[in-house]
C-alpha cells in the first residue's frame, strides 16, 4: 500500500479545538519548504478543514486512469498535494455516516487516490480516538505520529489518552513527539512579548512525563487565524516569527523520523544476521 510514499505522518489530538488542522497544514508546508515532496490527507471526515485553509473550497479533483484503474488526482496548492472529503461533497451537506462508512472513505483515500511519489504524507486525523484511527493504522504503514496539545490542563488530560492509544498493541505506531500549540500570545505591535494565556510549559511537562521528544511551541497570533480563514496558511505569509516556529517544529519531526527509520533498518539487519 502506497509504495511510492516514503513516510506517513499522522497528526492527532485528544480533543478538538487545539489547532490540529493548522499544525498539520503548516507542517506539510514547512516540510515542502525544505525541498520535500509532500501530500496532505484530511482524514477528519466529519469536520474537514483543509479545503478552507488552502483556499480550495468548491474545487473538485479530476480522475485519471492508472494501470487500468480509475484514480482520483489530488488537488495541488502551494506545492502540496491535497485530498479531503470536503473536496468530494457539498460543504452545505453534513457528513452523517456511521463508523464503517467513514472508515471506508479513509481506505479509499489510500487505495483510490493517485498520490504518486512523496517524501511525506501528512495525515490530519479526527480529534479523539476511534474507528478512523484504527482503520488507517491497520491499512497503511504509518511511520510515526505527532501529538498536538495546548497548555491548559483539560487539553493535556485528553492528550494523555492519545498517547496511550498509540501504545496499544493494535496500533503499534511510534510517537515522534508532542507539539504545544497556542503556547503564548504575542501582539503584533510587541513581537518580543509573550503572554501565557493558557498556562506555561504544560506540553513540555507532559512530554517529559511520558519520555517523549518535545517538538516545539507554536505561538497564538492573529495572523494564523486570518490566514487559515483566507486560505493562506501562515507558512506562505510574511509572518517570519511564526514561520520560524513551524520550521523548527518540522525540523524536529524530520529528525525524529530519521532516527526511527535508522532504528528500523538496524533491527532488520539484526534479524537477517541472526
Amino acid at each position: 500500500v502506497l509504495p511510492k510514499v516514503k513516510n506517513i505522518i499522522t497528526v492527532v489530538s485528544g480533543k478538538g479545538g487545539v489547532g490540529k488542522s493548522t499544525v498539520s497544514s503548516n507542517l506539510a508546508l514547512a516540510l515542502a519548504s525544505g525541498g520535500a515532496k509532500v501530500g496532505l490527507m484530511d482524514a477528519d471526515i466529519y469536520g474537514p478543514s483543509v479545503p478552507i485553509m488552502f483556499g480550495v473550497r468548491g474545487d473538485r479533483p479530476m480522475m485519471v486512469e492508472v494501470e487500468g484503474k480509475g484514480m482520483i488526482v489530488p488537488l495541488e496548492k502551494f506545492g502540496i498535494k491535497l485530498m479531503s472529503i470536503g473536496l468530494l461533497v457539498d460543504e452545505k451537506n453534513a457528513v452523517v455516516w456511521r463508523g464503517p462508512m467513514a472508515s471506508s472513505a479513509i481506505r479509499q483515500f489510500v487505495t483510490d487516490v493517485y498520490w504518486d511519489e512523496l517524501d511525506y504524507l501528512v495525515v490530519d486525523m479526527p480529534p479523539g480516538t476511534g474507528d478512523i484511527h484504527l482503520t488507517l493504522m491497520q491499512t497503511v504503514p504509518v511511520t510515526g505520529t505527532v501529538i498536538v496539545t495546548t497548555p491548559q490542563d483539560v487539553a493535556l488530560a485528553d492528550a494523555k489518552k492519545g498517547i496511550a492509544m498509540f501504545g496499544q498493541a493494535q496500533m503499534n505506531v511510534p510517537v515522534i513527539g508532542l507539539v504545544e500549540n497556542m503556547s503564548y500570545f504575542t501582539p503584533a505591535e510587541l513581537p518580543d512579548h509573550k503572554y501565557y494565556i493558557f498556562g506555561k510549559e504544560g506540553g513540555r511537562r507532559l512530554a517529559d512525563e511520558y519520555d517523549l521528544p518535545f517538538l516545539g511551541q507554536i505561538p497564538l497570533v492573529q495572523s494564523i487565524r486570518e490566514g487559515g480563514d483566507q486560505g493562506v496558511p501562515i507558512m506562505v505569509s510574511d509572518d517570519h516569527i511564526t514561520k520560524q516556529a513551524f520550521k523548527e517544529f518540522a525540523a524536529h519531526v524530520v529528525r525524529g523520523i530519521s532516527m526511527r527509520n535508522a532504528n528500523m533498518s538496524t533491527e532488520k539487519l539484526v534479524e537477517v544476521v541472526g
